[in-house]
């Protein structure tokens, strides 16, 4: 469930925050997104791939963690990122 270089390179252009920005917390959210999105999509065909469930668990985890860091020092950027990738209500 690896995703494809252009697309990667397509959420990062997006997601970044100046030209050379390849590892902030938006961009790293936003590709752990997709990929949580393309394996839930996976899921819905193959119900008994445990494994990757476990795989998809411990993304979801690191999402987490990404987003509590991003809340925790740059409120403003956090509610712009939930607003721009629809996370919550």
């Amino acid at each position: 469930m690896v995703l494809k270089a252009e697309a990667k390179k397509e959420i990062i252009d997006h997601y970044r925050l100046h030209e050379k920005d390849t590892g902030s917390p938006e961009v790293q959210v936003a590709i752990l997104t997709q990929r949580i999105v393309t394996l839930t999509e996976h899921f819905k065909k193959h119900t008994k791939d445990h494994h990757s469930r476990r795989g998809l668990l411990m993304l979801v985890g690191q999402r987490r963690r990404l987003l509590n860091y991003l809340r925790d020092t740059d409120i403003s950027r956090y509610r712009k990122l939930i607003e721009k990738l629809g996370l919550r209500k």
